[in-house]
């Protein structure tokens, strides 16, 4: 049983998936985090019958938020590492593997980023050149190359959660916390993983999700401008 790394999943809504993925990952991790950000389903309950530790918000305050929750969990409690993971089964229990393998095969890497297959698979093609364009502009404004930037699985360090001081709610949060991260120093790597694309839609919101990504770009070049927003320390 792995105690020293934790998962973490943020969670709205996703009583069709969560209950067997959470039951997957106790078989080998001790510590499941579901964050219920406000759902009107039954995942909570699911996550909870199956050994997850469940924190809730009692209504929808967004990705970034149910990250920061979940953060100041593992940090509060010391674990050496977290991993993310989508709870919709995108994300898958086997993959979480690939990611302890590389943490404790390089310790020098603060965090590590799936990376998705894009040819040749079901990805639509709007999210193809959604994800090859974000990657292109984050890593540019990280300082290295991260070829999915927009992929929620990752295995990132106690250390880089405890220090990074993130200032948004949404998916944008995701994005904040590499080109932070690579502000910092943190070095930054990708592993190689499966994703399972099914009749699930998109939560991400073209518009609204691009304007909060600018904006997001606002609060970390100008601080000021970060100031009149909710900005806490995880």
């Amino acid at each position: 049983m792995i105690k020293d790394i934790a998962i973490l999943i943020p969670a709205h809504n996703e009583e069709k998936a969560i209950g067997r993925l959470v039951s997957e990952l106790k078989e080998k991790y001790e510590t499941v985090i579901v964050v219920n950000d406000g759902s009107s389903d039954k995942t909570a309950l699911y996550a909870g019958d199956n050994g997850a530790v469940v924190l809730t918000h009692s209504v929808c305050k967004g990705k970034g938020e149910a990250l920061k929750t979940g953060f100041e969990y593992v940090v509060k409690h010391g674990v050496d590492a977290v991993i993310t993971m989508d709870g919709d089964g995108q994300h898958t229990a086997e993959d979480a593997s690939n990611f302890e393998r590389a943490y404790r095969r390089n310790r020098n890497v603060a965090m590590w980023v799936g990376k998705r297959k894009i040819k040749g698979t079901e990805m639509p093609l709007i999210r193809r050149l959604t994800n090859i364009s974000m990657s292109l502009a984050i890593s540019m404004l990280s300082g290295q190359w991260i070829p999915d930037t927009q992929n929620g699985f990752r295995l990132i360090k106690r250390e880089v959660i405890g220090r990074i001081r993130l200032c948004t709610s949404h998916f944008e949060t995701e994005s904040e916390l590499l080109i932070k991260s690579g502000w910092y120093g943190y070095r930054i790597s990708s592993v190689k993983i499966s994703t399972v694309y099914a009749s699930e839609k998109s939560k991400i919101n073209p518009c609204t999700d691009t304007m909060r990504f600018f904006k997001m770009l606002l609060m970390i070049a100008f601080p000021p401008f970060a100031r009149i927003t909710e900005c806490r320390k995880n």
